[in-house]
């Protein structure tokens, strides 16, 4: 198990009935049902809950390494993130995609910003060597006029 200095929060959930049944977090603020991808029963599934979370905590990653380096952040931030569920033989394993929006952010500081955040981002350095991420950094210019 990892070992920390200091543990800064806890998430603590039960789910039961797998990808048909529930899932309820410890303090009550997430309450969810759960689905199978594609089905018409209603709820999530683990991969859109994983693509949530990587993208949340890209985004605040994002956030930290722009105040460090000084640079203004859009206010219409946003990253779209895609989970794939694939399968090789018997093995089940995800592909990840971000899209980082960073209008008005130059190419090269865009690229910055998106590379340093994936060294801190708690979801990239956890899927490292398992989870190759594709990120695409989308970052038009305006010019000035």
């Amino acid at each position: 198990m990892t070992q920390f200095e200091k543990i800064l929060y806890t998430a603590k959930t039960r789910t039961s009935g797998g990808r048909d049944g529930t899932s309820r977090s410890s303090d009550g603020s997430l309450d969810v049902r759960l689905s199978a991808p594609g089905s018409k029963l209603g709820g999530t599934n683990p991969e859109q809950l994983f693509a949530t979370g990587w993208s949340a905590c890209f985004l605040s990653a994002l956030k930290e390494v722009a105040e460090k380096i000084k640079v203004t952040l859009p206010p219409d931030l946003a990253i779209d993130a895609e989970v794939d569920l694939g399968i090789n033989g018997d093995t089940y394993g995800l592909a990840v995609r971000l899209s980082v929006y960073l209008r008005d952010v130059s190419p090269d500081v865009a690229r910055r910003l998106v590379d340093d955040a994936q060294e801190i981002c708690a979801y990239s350095r956890a899927t490292r060597g398992n989870v190759d991420p594709v990120i695409n950094v989308i970052s038009t210019r305006t010019p000035k006029a």
